[in-house]
């Protein structure tokens, strides 16, 4: 004969509830214990009765269960981060491929692309849009050839300084060729003099070498001779 199945609600008899609860707080520590034991398993089992009595199993150390418990809960948390982050970059990714696909339609447009869904307001103010920015870009191509003649002008000055400074240098260096000639002519000169004045030497020294001769010769009575 088959056990009738009792309703699962709360027992209204306090007795009654104690008595079930104790009995079944066995039975559970019992299965945590074959789980334990069966399985190789770390089993945890914290029970408060409903006047707050604490009754536990562990199958090994209660607070390293607790603390496995703890460190798994955390990374499992942090596991979850990245699905969360990765729904919040997708949200992103939808925003700006929008705002490319609205910048893309605007750019067309003002190539005079894509202009036939466009009111006449629109095209108003794509006009002055478009008259704006040609407004800005002649203002800065202006602005850059003022720059670009202003560099020249200062490069022009610039070259004209330093030829003046190397015409200054060459003005006060003298010329290598006429003082060479002044000097040979100078050197020629003493030369000649020198020569001059050995020869000068050279036959005074005869005409009195031969005066001196002559006198001997007269004192002594004897014929004159030349020096040659």
């Amino acid at each position: 004969m088959a056990r009738e199945r009792r309703e699962i609600k709360r027992i209204e008899s306090a007795a009654a509830r104690q008595v079930t609860f104790s009995k079944r707080r066995r039975g559970l520590f019992k299965k945590a214990e074959e789980l334990s034991v069966l399985c190789d398993a770390d089993v945890a089992l914290i029970v408060f009765s409903s006047t707050g009595k604490l009754s536990q199993f562990a199958s090994s150390s209660m607070n390293e269960i607790i603390d496995k418990y703890s460190t798994h809960s955390k990374n499992l948390g942090k596991a979850e981060q990245p699905s969360l982050d990765l729904n919040l970059e997708h949200s992103k990714y939808a925003n700006l491929n929008e705002q490319l696909v609205e910048a893309s339609l605007r750019l067309r447009q003002m190539r005079g692309e894509e202009l036939e869904g466009l009111s006449v307001e629109e095209l108003q103010q794509l006009e002055k849009n478009l008259e704006s920015g040609l407004h800005r870009v002649l203002q800065t191509k202006d602005q850059q050839f003022l720059e670009q003649i202003s560099d020249l002008e200062q490069k022009s000055t610039q070259l004209a300084e330093e030829n003046r400074q190397l015409r200054n240098q060459v003005s006060h260096i003298p010329p290598v060729g006429k003082q060479s000639v002044a000097d040979t002519e100078n050197v020629i000169a003493e030369d000649g003099q020198s020569s001059e004045s050995v020869m000068t030497a050279l036959h005074s020294g005869s005409s009195q070498d031969n005066d001196d001769g002559s006198d001997v010769s007269l004192k002594l009575g004897l014929p004159c001779v030349a020096w040659k």
